[in-house]
């Protein structure tokens, strides 16, 4: 997400001065006590098809064996997947191998599954045995499917807050899988972006992570949270990343948060970070190959989780730059527009969901904002503006002739039931997608909704303004509500997370909120609620959702 440039994220001497007493402090390696055990990193499952799913864990077989040290044996690891939780009906089992070349980390493909089935799974190493995680298989291609629902999160800054909204998700019991939509983890040393300038809990390694040992060191200091082990071991996840898995505002070729001469070739950076994320993350991801893919739900869904760092054009310079309508410049790369389109206008499942990290929806930003309310949503959106006005140019909005294409795709298609579901930009949405944004709504053409969660922990428009929740920031909302039609909610301060809920009546997106990120014991509470009718194209509020 396009939140702070290298020089904005600098904070005063007195934060600096903090960072460097916990770089001094925190030994290499250190970890929580979570850490501790051969299992010490939990385990997870993901994407989730009829007959398999991918398994994952993260064995300590010696001492020195610690994340990002290169050191330790070659070891086997067993595991097992059981059709109950005394492990006494077991489906599946294996031995997978490991070692320092994969940083110890252990993903496996658990086959031969029945369609549609919760089922238990560990791993075994030695006389030690993991905690156990459930998981559960998609319906059967083609196979009638009553409801869905998914966990939707974004944006998880460890040094901004706790990962309450991740407990609060696993508690529930009732999630098919859990969409993260990208941010998973942030690259930032302590003391350069936190929670309005106060850092709650600072990274390891204890500086901005450029290689591939410090990669794999801060995806091992996120799998210590016991809120992200307990969701990770309740339901399997469907990820994708975003930038801040390797570096601010990534593109194809660099980055905003990255300098090719302190901190060496972007392409090295680029592989180091997608290495230690096929290591560390439950995906059906190998470096060479392609983190965009589709997942079917039976009759009801399909999911096309998007990569929109791989491929894309360097971002604009500002919104007036000829570049954002450039017929050329792409954020998808032409093979996954082509397969985008593809599966939106596929037959079979009626639902037709995209996992999107950035914002697709147009948005801008009225003039009539006072100067302190511009500079905010200028941190928040992006760096650049039109005279004075924010415009995020690492969205959708800074790749017109790419956003044109899907639209005109959905239009001329006349193609129903497609909804985007969206993170990255720290605040909750409930969007049309106007075929025209310039006649709506006097057409009332709306080709697609898009549904964005809020962030886990990262800062939004009240953080930034520092002024308390629902005050500052509400004249924000209703004046970019008035000048965006099409945008029908907007929430610029909340933290927390969403549950989405499929049926072939509708999508239904509830908004959840924490009462204090930075308390490891927040409690939450339902915030509102939208609902996409099928065959309608459009948000509405849902019946029972606050507003």
């Amino acid at each position: 997400m396009t939140t702070f440039t290298r020089r904005q994220v600098l904070r005063s001497a007195g934060v600096a001065a903090v960072a460097g007493t916990m770089a001094t402090s925190t030994p290499a390696g250190a970890f929580s006590a979570s850490q501790s055990g051969v299992f010490g990193y939990g385990v997870a499952s993901g994407d989730p098809m009829p007959d398999s799913v991918l398994l994952w864990t993260r064995v300590t077989p010696t001492p020195e064996s610690l994340p990002g040290s290169g050191a330790g044996p070659d070891v086997s690891v067993r595991w097992e997947v059981s059709a109950d939780s005394a492990f006494t009906k077991v489906a599946a089992r294996g031995t997978a191998s490991t070692g320092p070349g994969r940083d110890h980390t252990v993903k496996v493909i658990a086959g031969r599954l029945a369609p549609g089935t919760s089922y238990w799974y560990r791993f075994i190493f030695g006389q030690e045995i993991s905690p156990a995680g459930r998981t559960r298989t998609a319906p059967a291609a083609g196979a009638p499917v009553d409801r869905l629902k998914f966990g939707v999160v974004s944006c998880a800054n460890w040094q901004a807050g706790y990962f309450s909204s991740y407990r609060h998700l696993a508690a529930r019991g009732d999630l098919d899988a859990v969409l993260h939509l990208g941010d998973y983890l942030y690259e930032y040393g302590p003391g350069e972006y936190q929670a309005r300038d106060v850092l709650v809990r600072p990274h390891e390694p204890a500086h901005e992570m450029t290689q591939l040992a410090h990669y794999r060191r801060r995806h091992a200091q996120y799998k210590t949270d016991t809120d992200l082990q307990a969701l990770h071991a309740a339901a399997p996840f469907i990820v994708t990343w975003d930038d801040h898995e390797s570096a601010n505002d990534a593109w194809k070729s660099g980055a905003e948060n990255h300098t090719e001469g302190a901190e060496g070739a972007w392409s090295a950076r680029f592989a180091a970070a997608r290495q230690a994320y096929a290591e560390w993350m439950p995906v059906r991801y190998e470096p060479g190959g392609q983190i965009y893919r589709r997942l079917d739900f039976g009759s009801l869904a399909s999911l096309s989780m998007l990569d929109l760092r791989s491929y894309r054009d360097q971002q604009a310079a500002n919104g007036t730059d000829a570049a954002v309508t450039d017929p050329a410049r792409t954020i998808t790369g032409a093979a996954q527009m082509d397969w985008l389109l593809g599966n939106l206008k596929s037959t079979g499942p009626q639902w037709k969901l995209v996992g999107n990290p950035v914002m697709i929806a147009p948005v801008r930003v009225p003039s009539t904002l006072s100067t302190a309310e511009l500079a905010g949503v200028q941190k928040l959106m992006g760096g650049t503006s039109i005279s004075g006005v924010p415009y995020n140019v690492d969205q959708w909005d800074g790749y017109e002739a790419d956003r044109n294409r899907v639209v005109r795709h959905l239009r001329d298609n006349a193609l129903k039931d497609t909804v985007f579901l969206t993170g990255d930009i720290h605040s909750g949405w409930a969007c049309d997608i106007p075929a025209d944004p310039a006649s709506y709504p006097a057409t009332g053409d709306s080709v697609a909704t898009e549904l964005v969660c809020t962030s886990v922990t990262s800062d939004n428009l009240d953080d930034i303004l520092n002024v308390p929740p629902r005050t500052g920031s509400v004249a924000v909302e209703n004046a970019i509500k008035a000048a965006n039609p099409h945008v029908k909610y907007l929430d610029f301060d909340s933290h927390g997370y969403s549950v989405l809920d499929v049926t072939a009546a509708g999508v239904r997106m509830d908004w959840y909120v924490l009462a204090e990120r930075t308390s490891a014991s927040s409690g939450s509470t339902l915030s509102t609620s939208f609902n996409v009718q099928a065959g309608t194209g459009k948000v509405t509020p849902a019946q029972g959702g606050l507003q």
